[in-house]
Parts: C-alpha cells; structure tokens; sequence
C-alpha cells in the first residue's frame, strides 16, 4: 500500500486540500482530526472535562467510533450516530486539542488509523501522522500557513455557514490551539525530519491542491 501522511497546524486547510488531492489520486482520505473531534464531542455531550486524562481514560471504553466512505466523503459515526457535522465547531476544536493530548486517547485511536493504511492507498492527514502514525509512509507533507490567514479563511467559513465571528477572537484561538499542540507531552505537532513543507499562506485552494499533487508524483 502506498501511504500519504500530512502534518499540519489547525486551520491551514489540511482536510479540504487533502480530501481533493485523494480523490484526484483515487486514494481513501482519512481524516484524524475528525477521530480526536469525536472524543470530544462524546466528552462534551457526557460533561466529561476534556483534559482530566482520568476521566477521559475512563469514559473510552463507552464509545464507538467509525469512518464510513460515502459518496460525499468521509464520514464519522458515534455510537451510531452521524456527527461529521456536529464535530465542527469552535468549541469541539478546542475540546479535540485537549483530548488528543492524552495517551490513553491517541492509543484507543492508533489502530484504527493504522489499520486503514494497511487495507487501502490512502493519503490521511493530523497533527502526527508522519512521526508518531505512519512513520514509513512514502510521501510526507508539513501543509501550514500563517496564523493570520488561518484565522482569515476560518472566518470566512463561518460567515459562509451564517454563524457569528469576531477575527480576534478566532486569531487568539488559533494560537492557543498551536501552543497547546506543539508543547503537548504526547505526540507533541512537529514536521518529521523528512517531510516536505507545503506553505499555503499565498496560494488559493486550487494552487494548495495542484502543488501537493506535484509533490507526490515528484516522490512517486
């Protein structure tokens, strides 16, 4: 099988840049964002606070999580549910960020990402896919941009879904979100040493998604 990994700070456009690149590859697209983004969203909904490593660790064993491929995508189910849109909201971010810091979570997770990459060619985007996830993958992408233009594009997608936004805030979130994940103990957000870093700070969807494809069939 033939392994994509793309690293990535949040908001940089990793799971719609990548979701393309897939699909032009004909490769399964894994997003394991939305897997940390699930654990989340069960803690919220159950008021399990989000980084009690003890509470969470013990709520696990309740929860069933699973990637479905539909003809629209991928899709994420908990405990029987469709929550592919319930898991994209600010709040969720911030609670995934949280949870993915404990180990009992990334553990509970690994085999199942694992385990998509050895079934299907599949190019499956996070925050440690090319260090910690598949550290042999063929090809491996660090996709960022500024924190000004992520909090840019995240603003726009609120507004596109009619939802209220305030550009600071989300800034100040943003950054908060990269602190957390680039000083966490565990799995800390890091480019692996052989990666190749994809900068989308100046270039539109199409542009992001044409130069990640060049990337990989230059590695192919």
């Amino acid at each position: 099988m033939f392994a994509i990994a793309i690293d990535g700070p949040a908001g940089a456009g990793k799971s719609s840049v990548a979701k393309a690149a897939a699909k032009a590859l004909g490769f399964i697209y894994v997003d394991t964002g939305a897997l940390y983004r699930t654990v989340a969203l069960y803690m919220l909904r159950q008021n399990i606070e989000p980084s009690d490593a003890q509470a969470v660790e013990h709520a696990l064993p309740a929860i069933s999580v699973d990637l479905r491929h539909e003809a629209d995508g991928q899709h994420v189910w908990l405990c029987g549910e469709d929550v592919t849109d319930a898991i994209r909201t600010p709040q969720v971010s911030m609670a995934a960020s949280a949870v993915s810091a404990i180990p009992a979570v990334r553990k509970f997770l690994f085999s199942l990402q694992t385990g998509m990459a050895e079934r299907y060619n599949v190019l499956m985007d996070g925050r440690d896919i090319g260090t910690v996830v598949l550290p042999n993958a063929q090809v491996k992408i660090f996709l960022t941009a500024s924190a000004e233009e992520r909090a840019r594009r995240r603003c726009l997608e609120l507004e596109q879904k009619g939802e209220p936004v305030d550009y600071d805030q989300t800034l100040r979130e943003i950054r908060q979100r990269d602190e957390q994940d680039m000083n966490r103990e565990t799995a800390p957000l890091k480019p692996a040493p052989d990666s190749i870093l994809l900068d989308t700070s100046d270039l539109d969807f199409d542009g992001a998604v044409q130069r990640l494809l060049e990337i990989v069939r230059e590695r192919s």
